[in-house]
């Protein structure tokens, strides 16, 4: 578990912002980026959500920028608790997972704004001022499909299987996707063994899937088109 906070005179003026991210080398990129802003600078950096949790409580930032893919529980879920506490705190989703699956289930999660981590980094510094300021961030692309669907209303056709999962059902799919196996993902994310195999039976219905093999084998290909597109 990592959480770690940093404080100094030089940056009280600055709008503080808290990283969390399970990838080391990401948490000292964004770091890097940040701090050379004469306006912001990183307060803080954890690598999971309980960890994560404590410390943003301790530091209290301005702002958070929150990846979907943590160890354990992911950052949708971190977003939720977060809410429960925080509920005006603004968060920031950096995730290398698809916009058209992630991006509105963050939005209803309470997000302030979802950006993909192969946009260019000065984009997450639009997007980190704009949030600031009290606005929404998305893509140009998620922004017209949400307007199409405010206007004509959703159209069940447009959304693959998978975006018709629940978040923690989403979750489950991914982590299985990444090689858990059943009691690693029950021990992960907090759970029993019986609640995860519910939520396995859940997937497979909606996916219609007819053995759990079947499962496996088509969240593992979900998984790499997911990080092949990144």
């Amino acid at each position: 578990m990592i959480a770690k906070s940093v404080g100094g005179n030089s940056t009280a003026r600055k709008r503080m912002v808290f990283v969390v991210d399970d990838h080391p080398i990401v948490r000292q990129g964004l770091t890097l980026l940040i701090n050379q802003e004469s306006d912001l600078a990183v307060c803080g950096e954890a690598e999971e959500m309980h960890s994560a949790l404590s410390a943003i409580l301790a530091v209290r930032p301005d702002i958070l920028i929150v990846d979907i893919s943590l160890n354990g529980p992911d950052g949708l879920e971190l977003l939720k608790n977060i809410r429960l506490n925080s509920p005006r705190l603004p968060v920031l989703i950096l995730s290398m997972h698809d916009e058209s699956i992630y991006a509105e289930r963050a939005l209803r999660a309470g997000a302030n704004g979802y950006i993909m981590k192969q946009e260019a980094t000065e984009k997450v510094l639009v997007a980190l001022r704009r949030i600031l300021s009290g606005e929404i961030y998305v893509s140009e692309k998620i922004a017209n499909s949400m307007l199409q669907h405010y206007v004509r209303g959703a159209n069940p056709s447009e959304h693959s299987s998978v975006s018709e999962l629940t978040d923690r059902e989403l979750e489950v799919f991914r982590l299985i996707g990444e090689g858990h196996g059943t009691r690693q993902i029950a021990e992960a994310l907090h759970l029993s063994v019986k609640t995860v195999e519910s939520y396995q039976a859940h997937i497979k219905e909606k996916l219609s899937l007819r053995s759990a093999r079947e499962l496996v084998q088509h969240a593992i290909e979900w998984n790499v088109r997911e990080k092949t597109a990144s």
